[in-house]
């Protein structure tokens, strides 16, 4: 498509009516919205995931634990993805003092057994381990395009309304026009 026919709404033209100039401001305005404000969300979230995952990966380390009680499989394991069960744990902060906690372990897993836990600055329990680098790299891509979706779909529902709102006034009035104008024609035609 040419963009003459692109641009025939900003054309000056005895057959451009006050709706088209208003749906090409309404498109315009919607594109603006959705490239400028749903990039700057993308950026800005992305950013923020990148932040929080270094943070994590900065201040939780890995600390070998005593299981204390056997890790029973259950209808969670069963229903989880890794087969993890929630298990009592006793492990050493970083400060030397014994400490006790539930956290996340292997399913199936007998008392006594040494696990991996993973625990912050202070010594208390991550649910988890840290996003690694290229993990948190694409999680932080995926929140920034749902950062982006979330500022673009409104936008661009609210664009499609006002369109269709300019289109049932456009068909109203051609509706008006014909009324005035159909009469004449079945005149010269009968």
């Amino acid at each position: 498509m040419s963009n003459d026919k692109r641009l025939w709404r900003w054309r000056s033209s005895p057959l451009r009516r006050r709706e088209d100039v208003i749906e090409a401001w309404i498109v315009l305005t919607v594109w603006l919205v959705v490239v400028i404000f749903g990039g700057v969300a993308a950026l800005v979230t992305d950013r923020a995931a990148e932040h929080e995952f270094a943070q994590q990966r900065a201040h939780r380390h890995a600390v070998g634990a005593v299981l204390l009680t056997d890790a029973r499989r259950d209808v969670t394991s069963d229903w989880s993805t890794d087969g993890r069960v929630q298990g009592a744990v006793r492990w050493k902060a970083p400060d030397g003092s014994a400490r006790t906690g539930h956290t996340m372990v292997d399913g199936g897993s007998k008392a006594g057994a040494q696990v991996t836990v993973w625990q912050d600055d202070r010594g208390r329990l991550s649910p988890s381990q840290p996003t690694g680098r290229g993990e948190g790299h694409v999680e932080a891509a995926l929140f920034g395009a749902a950062a982006a979706l979330a500022v673009a779909a409104p936008a661009l529902g609210a664009g499609a309304l006002a369109r269709a709102r300019l289109d049932r006034r456009r068909l109203a009035r051609w509706d008006r026009e014909w009324d005035l104008v159909g009469p004449q024609w079945d005149r010269r035609t009968g």
